[in-house]
């Protein structure tokens, strides 16, 4: 036996098989506890938030993200590397295996989680008095837009923001929307209210819908949430 130790050993508290989404408060009050946290580079970008609310909430997001990911990884808060891929996507150095996903609106903050795969994972505050019809009309696929305009005025604007967070959580997924440009419209979900997340079609890829699941998220009253992960799992935890 090898008395060596893994350079990457496994994350804790996270299987190979679930994906962990834990969310938080963007409270500006914790702002100074969570700032001593932030890289020369995170904080070089904090510091050039016009307004203080914005600088806060980049700060203790960052900050949350750093104690979620430094105690996964077994590693210090301050010390751990944040780098950017290839595709756009940041990733943990040092550790391939760690796969994360950030969102935020309003004031609240959600982070989802997995191993080896790829995940996405998107978050927006229900806004009743958005024109949704014309929004799904310019950006959503015709039948998404047909699904939305079929059901009560009162239903609408949850179903459209349910059908925006599937969509970009499966953009962010991909890398698309942070390397490239891909219109939303270029695939379809479904949006029937109680009919589970999934991917109807994807273009020019027809088989990249069975590469990936949808997963909506109860992050709280007043917020349409999703996720999207590569391939299947068992669970998706939510703390």
């Amino acid at each position: 036996m090898s008395g060596g130790c893994d350079p990457n050993p496994a994350p804790t508290g996270l299987r190979a098989d679930e994906v962990l989404v834990v969310r938080g408060s963007l409270d500006p009050e914790d702002a100074s506890s969570l700032e001593p946290l932030l890289s020369p580079e995170e904080a070089a970008r904090a510091a050039r938030f016009v307004h203080a609310r914005e600088r806060a909430r980049y700060t203790v997001s960052r900050g949350r993200l750093r104690m979620l990911l430094a105690g996964l990884a077994g590693a210090d808060p301050m010390d751990l590397a944040i780098e950017t891929g290839a595709d756009g996507k940041p990733r943990v150095g040092g550790d391939s295996r760690i796969r994360f996903n950030i969102s935020h609106s309003g004031a609240l903050w959600a982070c989802a989680v997995a191993l080896q795969r790829e995940v996405g994972l998107d978050l927006e505050e229900i806004r009743p008095g958005r024109e949704v019809d014309r929004i799904a009309e310019r950006t959503f696929a015709p039948a998404e837009t047909a699904a939305i305009r079929a059901l009560p005025e009162a239903e609408r604007a949850a179903a459209f923001h349910r059908c925006w967070t599937r969509k970009e959580a499966y953009l962010k997924a991909r890398g698309f929307g942070i390397a490239e440009a891909i219109p939303l419209a270029s695939f379809e979900g479904e949006v029937r209210p109680g009919v589970p997340a999934r991917l109807l079609a994807t273009q020019p890829d027809p088989a990249d819908a069975g590469r990936w699941s949808l997963h909506d998220l109860d992050l709280g009253p007043g917020f349409a949430a999703a996720v999207c992960v590569e391939g299947e799992v068992s669970a998706v935890r939510i703390k």
